[in-house]
């Protein structure tokens, strides 16, 4: 009996369109919401005493990689002003150059017909 190699399906993450980042008492968590409706929880593999500057950044990394590792795509992450001190928000978005070609602009992205 031949046997098949079993493939790795990689998890069907959706590409990252938002960043929630908290500072607990047990270590630093993030929540990264998808342009699916979809949500990624989890610990934040930082130092419980990490600077939040370090733990933006480091967060931001996670999520840069994890758009070109899974979807092959890259993205920007906009850090939001904070409301909390122990709280903190981002905007995920598709780089430049990964947008679609606009319809009305023969090849051209929607950014640069503008």
């Amino acid at each position: 009996m031949v046997r098949r190699k079993k493939e790795k399906k990689r998890p069907a993450f959706g590409i990252p369109k938002g960043i929630v980042l908290l500072a607990t008492p047990e270590g630093w968590r993030t929540s990264v919401l998808t342009m699916e409706g979809g949500m990624l929880c989890g610990r934040l593999d930082v130092p419980i005493n990490t600077d939040p500057h370090d733990a933006r950044a480091a967060a931001a990394v996670m999520v840069t990689e994890l758009a070109r590792d899974f979807h092959d795509t890259d993205v920007e992450v906009n850090w939001d002003p904070p409301r909390e001190p122990w709280s903190w928000t981002a905007q995920v978005t598709l780089a430049a150059e990964n947008e679609p070609p606009s319809p009305d602009t023969e090849g051209q992205t929607a950014s640069s017909a503008k």
